[in-house]
This record gives C-alpha cells, sequence and structure tokens, in this order.
C-alpha cells in the first residue's frame, strides 16, 4: 500500500498545472454561450469539471457478460459490483479510510443517499430506484487518486454510461478472451475514442480461454486496422483473487492484473495532468473547429447580401434531399427485410443441398463395404467434408450478403455506399461446429465365432434332418454320408445369410449415424450463420437510418441559421462582419494557445 494509504487519496492532477487550460476552457464556454451553442456549452463544462478534479476517473464498460463488473471487484479487492448478471446501477468506487457504500436513490421527487453493508451490496444494487452506489474502500490502487466507475451495459442504461465515458480520464473496454473484437464492437471503440482519447482494451477470461493471445494478436490487428492505438491487456479476475487468497506470486503474476494496475499507474495515473490537458486540448480544438465553421459561413452570407438568396436555395436544396433520403427509408428498409430474409432461406437451403448431397455420397460409400471395417478412419474423413462444406456456405453467404449491402446502398447517394461489413467467412468451421456430437459408434458389432457355429449349426440341422429322414425309406441311418453333406451344404449357407443380414444391419445404423450428423450440423451452422445474418441487418440498419437523420439535421438547422442571420443583420451587416472577424481570430489565438499547452 502507498504512503497515503492511511490517510486519504493522493492528488494525481495538479491545480496549478491545470489552471491555464480551465482559463482556456472558460474563455471559449463565453464565445459559446454567445453564440446560443448550448450543446457545446454542455460538453466544456464536462471538461472544465474533470480538469478541476484532481483524481483521475476511470470508467469500464463493456458487452454483457464480459466480466466488467468482475474486473472491478478484483482490482479494488472488494465485491462492490453484482456479478450475477442483473442489471444493475452504475458504481462508483474511490478511496476511503474504512469501507463504506452509500447508495443514491431517487423517491418521492428528491435523491436521497442511504447508506448499505459495504460486504454485501449485491441485492441493494438492483433495487428500484436505485440511481448510483457510492463506494469507499482502502484499495492501494484507489489510494492514488484513481476512482474506479462501473458503468452499466451498452443495453442498459446507454445514456448514463456514456455520460460516464464523457467525464472520464481513461476507459477500460472489457472483451471476452472466447472471441475477437466484431465490427460493432470496433464502431463502439470508436465513438468512445472521440470522447475520450485514453482507452484500454482489457481482455478477460484467459484462464476459461487457453489460446487467449491469439485473440489478444487478432484483436491488436483489427484494432490498428480501425486507426485505434489502444493497449490490449489479458487478465483473469478468477486467478487473481485465487492468488490474492492464497498468497501465490506466480499466479497473481499469470492473472495478468498487477501488469495492468502497473500500465495504469505508469501511463496514467503518474502522467495524470499530461493525459487530461491533451484530453482537453482535444475538445477545445473540436469546439473552435465547429464554431469557425459556423462563424466563417455567416461571414460569407453577409459579406455578399447576393449569396443570401443562392445559399438559401443550395441548403433547401439540401433539405430536399434529406426528405427525399428520409422517404427512401420505407424502400431500402423493406428492401433490406426482404433480402435479409430471402438470404437467410438461400443459405439454408444451399447448407441443406450440400449437406444432402455429402449424405448420398457417404450411403454409396457404407454400400459398398462393411461400415465397421473403418468406421473411425470414415468419420474423421466426413467431419473433414462438413468442415469443407459448411466454410463454403458461410463464403457464399459473405458474397450474397455484399450483394445485398450493394442493393441497399443503390437507394442512397454514391458517397453513403461504403458501410463497414461484418466478416461472415469463417476462419476456423471447427468453433462452428464443436457442440457437434462426434459420429456415432456402431452397436450391431461383427459376431463372435461361438455366434456363427451355431448359426451354422442351426441350419445343417435341418439338412441333416431331411435327407436323413429320406434315406431312411431306402433303410439307411439318420445320419449317413447324404444327410452329412446336405447339413454341411444348408449349414454354409445359413452362415453366409447370417453374416449378409447382420452387415446389412450395420450398414443401416451407419446411414442412420451419418444422417443424425447431418441433421447436428444442419442446426447449429444455420443457429451461426442467422446470428452473423441478423449482425449484417443491423449493422446496415444502423448506419442508413443514422446517415438519414443527421443530413435531415444539419440540413435544417444550417438552413435555419442562414435565414436567422440575413434577417438579424440586415441593417447592421458590417458591425456584425467585424464581430465575426473578431471572434474568429479569437477562436484562432484559443486553438493556437492550447495546442501549445501539448508541447
Amino acid at each position: 500500500m502507498s504512503a497515503a494509504a492511511g490517510l486519504q487519496a493522493a492528488t494525481v492532477k495538479h491545480p496549478d498545472v491545470m489552471a491555464p487550460v480551465v482559463s482556456l476552457v472558460d474563455e471559449l464556454r463565453e464565445l459559446v454561450r454567445s453564440g446560443g451553442r448550448d450543446d457545446l456549452d454542455a460538453r466544456l463544462g464536462m471538461v472544465r469539471a474533470r480538469l478541476s478534479d484532481s483524481r483521475v476517473r476511470m470508467v469500464v464498460v463493456g458487452e454483457p457478460q464480459a466480466g466488467m463488473s468482475t474486473l472491478v471487484n478484483s482490482m479494488v479487492g472488494s465485491p462492490v459490483s453484482a456479478t450475477d448478471g442483473k442489471p444493475s446501477v452504475p458504481v462508483i468506487v474511490e478511496y476511503g479510510a474504512a469501507p463504506s457504500a452509500t447508495l443514491v436513490k431517487s423517491a418521492h421527487g428528491r435523491v436521497e443517499r442511504v447508506p448499505v453493508d459495504p460486504l454485501n451490496p449485491g441485492p441493494a444494487l438492483t433495487a428500484l430506484g436505485v440511481l448510483r452506489a457510492e463506494f469507499a474502500e482502502p484499495s492501494p490502487l484507489l489510494a492514488d487518486g484513481l476512482v474506479v466507475m462501473d458503468a452499466p451495459g451498452p443495453t442498459t442504461h446507454e445514456g448514463v454510461a456514456w455520460s460516464m465515458i464523457a467525464a472520464a480520464d481513461v476507459v477500460l473496454y472489457a472483451t471476452d478472451a472466447a472471441a475477437e473484437l466484431t465490427e460493432t464492437q470496433l464502431d463502439y471503440l470508436r465513438r468512445v475514442e472521440q470522447v475520450c482519447p485514453a482507452v484500454v482494451c482489457v481482455l478477460t477470461k484467459i484462464d476459461r480461454n487457453p489460446h487467449w493471445s491469439l485473440t489478444q494478436r487478432r484483436n491488436r490487428a483489427l484494432l490498428d486496422g480501425a486507426g485505434l492505438n489502444f493497449a490490449v491487456a489479458p487478465v483473469s479476475a478468477l486467478l487473481h483473487h485465487q492468488a490474492d487468497r492464497t498468497g501465490d506470486q506466480q499466479r497473481d503474476i499469470e492473472s495478468g492484473v498487477p501488469q495492468l494496475i502497473d500500465h495504469l499507474q505508469e501511463y496514467v495515473v503518474a502522467q495524470a495532468d499530461s493525459v487530461a490537458i491533451a484530453a482537453a486540448v482535444r475538445d477545445i480544438a473540436l469546439v473552435t473547429d465547429q464554431l469557425t465553421t459556423t462563424l466563417r459561413a455567416e461571414a460569407d452570407t453577409l459579406r455578399d447580401p447576393r449569396r443570401r438568396a443562392e445559399i438559401t436555395q443550395r441548403l433547401a436544396a439540401a433539405r430536399a434531399e434529406a426528405d427525399q433520403l428520409r422517404q427512401r427509408t420505407a424502400t431500402w428498409q423493406v428492401t433490406l427485410v426482404d433480402g435479409g430474409a430471402e438470404l437467410n432461406a438461400d443459405i439454408e437451403h444451399d447448407l441443406r443441398h450440400r449437406l444432402r448431397s455429402l449424405v448420398r455420397e457417404a450411403e454409396t460409400e457404407i454400400t459398398r463395404t462393411d461400415p465397421t471395417r473403418k468406421w473411425t478412419e470414415f468419420g474423421t474423413e466426413l467431419d473433414a467434408r462438413i468442415c469443407e462444406v459448411v466454410e463454403e456456405n458461410f463464403v457464399m453467404a459473405h458474397y450474397r450478403a455484399v450483394e445485398l449491402s450493394e442493393q441497399v446502398a443503390a437507394k442512397f447517394p454514391p458517397q453513403n455506399r461504403t458501410p463497414p461489413l461484418p466478416e461472415l467467412r469463417l476462419t476456423n468451421p471447427g468453433e462452428v461446429l464443436e457442440p457437434v456430437q462426434s459420429l456415432e459408434a456402431l452397436e450391431s458389432a461383427k459376431a463372435s465365432i461361438g455366434q456363427q457355429a451355431l448359426s451354422a449349426l442351426r441350419g445343417s440341422y435341418g439338412g441333416i434332418l431331411m435327407v436323413g429322414l429320406a434315406t431312411s425309406l431306402l433303410k439307411m441311418p439318420l445320419v449317413n454320408m447324404y444327410s452329412i453333406g446336405a447339413g454341411v451344404l444348408l449349414g454354409l449357407n445359413a452362415l453366409w445369410d447370417d453374416r449378409r443380414s447382420r452387415k446389412q444391419r450395420r450398414q443401416a445404423e451407419a446411414k442412420v449415424a451419418v444422417a443424425r450428423l447431418a441433421d447436428d450440423v444442419i442446426f447449429q451452422v444455420s443457429k451461426e450463420s442467422r446470428n452473423r445474418l441478423r449482425t449484417l441487418q443491423r449493422v446496415l440498419r444502423d448506419h442508413y437510418t443514422e446517415i438519414a437523420a443527421e443530413v435531415s439535421r444539419t440540413a435544417d438547422e444550417a438552413l435555419r441559421a442562414a435565414e436567422e442571420t440575413g434577417l438579424r443583420y440586415g441593417g447592421q451587416r458590417e458591425l456584425r462582419i467585424t464581430e465575426i472577424d473578431a471572434g474568429l481570430r479569437t477562436l484562432a489565438d484559443l486553438r493556437e494557445r492550447a495546442q501549445r499547452l501539448t508541447y
């Protein structure tokens, strides 16, 4: 534990270092307020609050069941977050000399603070009306001035999660080591990076996934391809908990949690000033760029009144285009829904057709030979051929999905025709087929020597008796050379018939086993295929819905601003132009001063 752990959390952001940035933020807020941009003022307000807080705020986010809460509990060293999988509330953990827990609740229009047991807060976290849970823990990690916040999953309280990300100095994104990052997750990380540039991608549950290093390398490549320079840290909260309980230092190192904490202390806590300043300068640049664009458009309109009609006409055309785009929404949605249903049916039909052909080939091979002779080798070869069939089916699904994307994109302008598509092709078909049981063993084994001898005796008995009775009319004994010969012939015939019957039973059983295997494959692969196609449909739907809404909003706002500018400053055009030029110079100066702070 650090030296500050006995009294209070250390201060990691120094007010004297933050003062110049805070001053720039205040100046910029004055300009933003004079321009009536409440949205930008709210963003700068969060930036100022982040700079004024001497602590470092770290938010943990991720997909449901990715181990976020378990990771928080492991790092803090106390069960502060519920891990039962039920929807929870935001959890904020900071340093305290003694453990304590407080629920912030909304009751009858008022906000109440209710103390709870810090050792067993789980049931209270899911109670009705709870807004958030605040904990104080004597953790060495928190003693360095770090505040850990466990955000709700993206499917619940999404607005709360994004507000926590906006107020954070660093974000930990938890993802399960069982699977690589999807395109949806990469898009989410891009949005997070725009709000908080300091992000660490945490690969959880490595104790359950022995091939986690492959996932780590693949995620590193995917992040690099997306232009996201994030660290990828593999951890196991379970191993860390076991090591903490047993004092096993080697196991603790294997858990990866100490390395993650060291990374946070070295690159986040120790560099809290520079990290906070860099994030604030980035926000200042974004705000100044937006204000500069707005003011320059207004100045262009004022300097040439004859252009007002032209600009208004151009913006009206943009709004008409947005309206047309909105009208197309129903068309492209119908195309997407119908195309998705048709694609799903075609892919399943293709899979069934390929497997049916494979089953017929397997049945033909079974008919030609006795399946028990090389049943294991036959099963191995059949598994390999099934993997090939499944891989070819998903390749077809990928190219058909590209065609569907192009059909939907044809409903939109050319510049909006490149949505990021998830990969439908399989890199490892064995992962999809892992739940499928192997080919069943044949129960109809070959007959033993005793069973074969018994079958031969049954057949020979009838021959001896029949021929012996016939020869007895000639005064010959019942058992004679003729009856013995007949018995031998009929015994051999009975033995041959028994062998043929057993072989036919084994062939029929083998064909049934192959058919069952094909049914299992169809069930499992169809589920995976439907899941991937649903992901594709969601990506296309979200992409084009966002385009339609964004174009419409931008055109409407720009048209309104241009019309108001012409009406408001018709008689005081020169004065307003002077004010705008002064504002542009101030914005440029603010931006330059902010950039110098990062050198």
